[in-house]
């Protein structure tokens, strides 16, 4: 049955092609606009959207069309490690909206990761095991009071404000505020 579908279709679409196609006494062949148009035609006919459908419908046919994940992990594998890849992401990542956007999108991920942990069981008996113990308890405060950890904050506020998110907000408030202000002074303006 379905090798006769395969058969019927291209044999079909050759009979609406050359069965359609006007009488030439000259004996030239059709230019390609003319064909285009025909065949463009053809498929937007019922018949045509049906014979794509039931070609569509073929298991081979869904086979060749869908891509191998091997084949599309090797291409973004590709565009993520070669330099025209990294440079794209570089200045991609320094637009403002870009980042936000990523970061946005990233976001809930990242809080699904972290809920499915702290429902996990064995996560969570594990951070509380670290927590308790009081070895850590002293590293900790020990920690708290060093330069390095006061270095590292430091770093992570800078990061902070540097986050794409971070600024976005930053942006809004200033805008935001400057808004405001202007608001204020065109009133302070009418009513002198």
């Amino acid at each position: 049955m379905l090798k006769a579908i395969k058969f019927l279709i291209p044999a079909l679409f050759l009979g609406f092609v050359s069965g359609c196609a006007p009488v030439e006494t000259s004996g030239e062949e059709l230019d390609y606009d003319a064909t285009k148009k025909m065949v463009v035609d053809i498929l937007k006919t019922d018949d045509g959207k049906k014979a794509i459908q039931e070609m569509m419908k073929d298991e081979e046919m869904q086979q060749k069309l869908i891509m191998e994940q091997s084949v599309v992990s090797d291409a973004i594998e590709k565009s993520l490690i070669s330099e025209k890849g990294t440079e794209f992401w570089k200045t991609a990542f320094e637009d403002p909206k870009f980042a936000e956007a990523y970061a946005k999108s990233m976001q809930t991920e990242h809080e699904k990761l972290i809920k499915n942990l702290m429902k996990d069981p064995e996560y969570r008996s594990m951070m509380v095991e670290i927590l308790k113990d009081p070895e850590l308890e002293k590293e900790m405060l020990t920690l708290l009071k060093s330069s390095e950890y006061r270095q590292q904050m430091q770093t992570v506020i800078t990061e902070t404000f540097e986050s794409p998110l971070f600024k976005a907000k930053i942006q809004e408030i200033i805008v935001t505020a400057a808004d405001d202000i202007s608001k204020q002074q065109e009133k302070k303006k009418e009513e002198q």
